[in-house]
């Protein structure tokens, strides 16, 4: 029976590590964690590139949507994990608000907003939260898999 490659086998690839950055929560956080992402993104590249140009923007935009909720919803420091899959691009972000984010209806007159959650939904191929319990910190990881 033949098998179809899962990902991308080459080694330079599974050799790109992960990349971690910590914030403030401060409003220009959100601009540092894109252009961390953009950075990891273009090492990837190199070792791999993306199997769509819409995947190097989708994962931009969702550390983007992701970093902006920390920021709003959370006080305090966040912080952004990224790293490689055998499919893909594993992002964490790490906030201290434990609430799990839930969609809010879209309300263009009333500044906006209200649409990060579904992209987050609509772009991941996974999207999970976890509780920290006590012991691990406050607050929650917001994990999900975007394709590469």
């Amino acid at each position: 029976m033949a098998t179809e490659p899962r990902g991308n086998d080459a080694l330079s690839f599974w050799a790109i590590p992960g990349r971690s950055a910590r914030f403030a929560g401060e409003p220009q956080d959100v601009t540092g964690a894109r252009l961390v992402a953009e950075e990891f993104l273009r090492e990837l590249a190199r070792a791999s590139p993306p199997s769509a140009p819409e995947c190097w923007h989708d994962i931009v935009l969702i550390v983007t949507e992701l970093a902006a909720n920390a920021v709003q919803y959370a006080p305090g420091p966040f912080e952004l994990h990224l790293r490689p899959t055998f499919d893909g691009v594993h992002v964490t972000v790490h906030d201290t608000n434990s609430t799990p984010p839930t969609p809010r209806p879209f309300r263009p007159d009333d500044g906006g907003g209200g649409i990060g959650w579904y992209l987050v939904h609509t772009l991941c191929s996974q999207v999970s939260v976890v509780r920290n319990e006590q012991g691990q910190g406050e607050g929650k990881d917001v994990h999900v898999f975007l394709p590469w």
